[in-house]
């Protein structure tokens, strides 16, 4: 019993972390799609960082003050603060937001008129930022462009409703005129700087009034006249409005923008607009309570004037007399109990005049007159205890100071509603004014950079996987064991040396070099001597000594193993002939410099003598049969009775007749010679190969009835694992390749 299953935690472990390596080893395969993804991205947000135009923000802090009523001294319980309107702070940040303060802020800034010079696309910004003065318009000659600090100032521009959103392009002209294009005018507009200019046209009149411009001649700038609605609510949609702490009544409004000094300014006249909005509705309550006032005034007068009139007729009627100490105390608890009886009953007439009876305000006032009520009653009920004389004049002592309180409390009143309506402050104030920006918030360049790298190497790495998804290609021969059940006999590096032979290959000649003769030691011939004591094996076995070789798909070096392998098995003192079998598109002439015909098709369709078409000792040992000429129909031919006789002619003038065959997917050539071959083995290439395609290609040669001995995984990339040598795992399966050919780097075998 082996580790592995004394210990399947151990065991579950290591796989695990031949996982992990695996995964490792598909991006450091992909390392250079990696850098170049990463790279890609890295400069773009580079790019990008110096190129957008920088975003700033400002903001304003405005204080919204609450009123205590509890400090009203007056016996009116200070009517003035009735009118002070106790609302949350979420109400005033509504306010601050509504379309009455934004519109007004949007009309005395003129905020729906855009006029901006006209930029190169991408980089015309970030040049202008760095010049000075003005430029020469245009690129080229062309354009019109600006490339400096060009300016335009426009505080007129009314264009027709439909006009609203369109684009109108003004050209400058020299000495302060300028031209105004557009593809509804019947002709163009031309005008002078700070003249009101009228133009009338098929969709209505124009007008426009340019108050400044600083360009030189051929210097373009665009012009459009937006919604005044639209443009109050992309303002309100741009505003950031919080409460600074609860229930602080401390309220920051922010707003961002590319240009800073407009973006403060905004902001400035926001808060201004604000407070104005906030001292008119003041003064406006201020006025309705003044008149309300007034028209008591001459009723409170005229009851003081009667109740003191009444009062002195007593005097004069049953003279002076002081009162009791009893009757003082009455006296002073029921003159306070009356006068917060009126001046309760005058809130409720307020109130009534905004409020409904249900409002909670006006039944909370209602159950205070009723409580007060009682109390009145009650000390009512105890001065009848009094003389009569006493009660009498207490009574009319009551009156008396009654309404000179609440006479001289109304006085009071309407003094102070005079100075609210006279005076320039209200319940809010602007605490912070906008200052402008120093410094962009946006774009942060440290942090977008480095994000740029972040995701530019994550999307590297995914591109990786997703790439080896989509190719399917297996990179592990041990997958194709466990998912097909097929043996891998042998694993085959792919070999700098073989591109270094095509290189040096001279430019006008398409004939590839054989890499066994001029490179014997390179470690994919060394794999191909592996191959060769299994492949003698199996033809003792087999009882034949045909040998096919195919694969699922082309391009995956079923040539150069087929031609390479020939050579390896004649250094084993045998004989051997090699078939190119791909009547279709079959090249194996080029790796001994020969020519295609006459060749297989040629002998099959008695063009020629198989004597005729064989080329002797291409190699020590080795005869060579190639495609010959391509015919119309191969399938057929190698289905012949003449491919079978030519089969039996050689097999017996041979150690090992070994041939290459078109891919089998694709065409059913492979599958009709492998039936009369005794070995056949299935090329796979790594990273190309696909596991189904191996599959599929081993289930269409079975239907053949063909037996398929194993796969030759080719093209096995040593520098994908560099540096996974630190796993048992995979040092044990790929450590020879590794050693063999440390020295070479990837190149691909054809």
């Amino acid at each position: 019993m082996n580790e592995f299953s004394r210990n399947p935690q151990a065991a579950g472990s290591r796989q695990n972390d031949i996982g992990l390596v695996r995964y490792f080893d598909v991006v450091l395969a992909n390392r250079w799609l990696v850098l170049a993804i990463a790279s890609t991205v890295l400069l773009l947000g580079v790019a990008y960082s110096f190129l957008a135009r920088p975003v700033y923000q400002s903001d304003i802090v405005v204080q919204v003050e609450q009123e205590n009523p509890t400090n009203a001294k007056s016996l009116l319980g200070d009517v003035s603060s009735l009118f002070d309107v106790k609302t949350e702070t979420s109400a005033q940040i509504e306010v601050l937001r509504s379309r009455m303060v934004v519109g007004n802020a949007v009309d005395r800034l003129k905020l729906y008129i855009h006029a901006a010079p006209v930029r190169f696309p991408l980089i015309g910004n970030s040049i202008a930022r760095w010049n000075k003065g003005l430029s020469r318009p245009g690129l080229l000659g062309t354009g019109g462009y600006a490339w400096a600090n060009e300016s335009i100032g426009v505080d007129v521009f009314d264009v027709p409703e439909d006009l609203e959103g369109e684009s109108f392009r003004l050209i400058a002209l020299g000495n302060g005129r300028f031209r105004v294009e557009q593809k509804f005018l019947d002709t163009p507009i031309e005008g002078q700087v700070g003249e009101t200019v009228v133009s009338g046209g098929s969709n209505g009149p124009i007008t426009l009034r340019v108050q400044s411009l600083h360009a030189n001649p051929g210097t373009e700038f665009v012009l459009v006249r937006n919604s005044r609605l639209k443009t109050i609510e992309d303002l309100q949609n741009k505003l950031f409005i919080l409460e600074k702490g609860k229930q602080s009544g401390i309220i920051d409004v922010s707003l961002t923008g590319t240009d800073r000094h407009l973006t403060a300014q905004i902001l400035n006249n926001l808060g201004d607009e604000y407070v104005a909005a906030n001292i008119s509705r003041k003064a406006a309550e201020a006025e309705k309570s003044l008149a309300f006032l007034s028209d008591l005034l001459p009723q409170m007068k005229r009851e003081l004037e009667s109740s003191e009139a009444t009062y002195n007729a007593l005097r004069v009627k049953r003279g002076t007399f002081d009162l009791s100490e009893e009757g003082k105390t009455y006296l002073k608890e029921s003159v306070d109990l009356q006068t917060n009886l009126l001046a309760l009953k005058q809130k409720r007439m307020e109130l009534t005049g905004h409020f409904t009876s249900e409002y909670p305000a006006v039944r909370a006032v209602d159950e205070q007159i009723a409580a007060l009520s009682a109390k009145a009653a009650a000390v009512s009920g105890k001065m009848t205890g009094l003389p009569e004389l006493e009660q009498e004049s207490l009574r009319l002592m009551r009156d008396v100071r009654v309404n000179n309180d609440l006479y001289v409390g109304m006085l009071n009143n309407m003094q102070q509603l005079k100075l609210v309506r006279a005076g320039k402050v209200g319940t809010v104030r602007l605490l912070d004014r906008a200052v402008v920006p120093k410094e962009p918030i946006k774009p942060n360049k440290p942090i977008l950079i480095g994000a740029a790298a972040v995701v530019g190497l994550v999307l590297g790495v995914l591109a990786t996987f997703v790439r080896q998804v989509v190719r399917r290609g297996v990179t592990d021969p041990q997958d194709i064991e466990h998912e097909t059940g097929l043996s891998v006999y042998a694993t085959v590096p792919v070999s700098r040396t073989q591109a270094a032979l095509a290189l040096d290959a001279p430019a006008s000649s398409d004939n590839l070099l054989l890499l066994a003769k001029h490179s014997p030691a390179d470690p994919s011939v060394e794999s191909l001597r592996s191959l060769r004591l299994a492949l003698q094996l199996s033809i003792q076995e087999s009882g034949s000594n045909r040998v096919l070789l195919t694969g699922p798909s082309e391009r995956i070096g079923k040539s150069f193993l087929c031609a390479n392998l020939a050579a390896v098995m004649t250094g084993a003192d045998k004989r051997v002939l090699l078939i190119d079998g791909d009547l279709r598109k079959g090249h194996l002439h080029r790796y001994f410099g020969k020519q295609a015909q006459p060749g297989l098709a040629d002998v099959l369709t008695s063009r020629v003598t198989l004597d005729q078409a064989l080329q002797r000792n291409v190699a020590p040992g080795l005869d060579f049969l190639a495609n010959g000429k391509i015919p119309p129909n191969p399938a057929e031919l190698l289905m012949s009775d003449q491919m079978s006789a030519l089969l039996d002619s050689v097999g017996d003038s041979y150690d090992v007749v070994l041939i290459d065959t078109p891919p089998v997917l694709p065409v059913s050539d492979a599958a009709i010679l492998a039936h009369r071959c005794g070995t056949v083995f299935l090329v796979a290439r790594f990273g190309t190969t696909s596991v189904d395609e191996v599959r599929e290609s081993a289930k269409q040669l079975r239907q053949a009835n063909v037996e398929l001995k194993g796969v030759i995984f080719n093209g096995f990339d040593p520098s994908a694992y560099r540096y996974s040598l630190g796993s048992t795992a995979l040092r044990s399966r790929y450590g020879s390749y590794q050693y063999a050919s440390a020295t070479d780097d990837k190149a691909s075998a054809s």
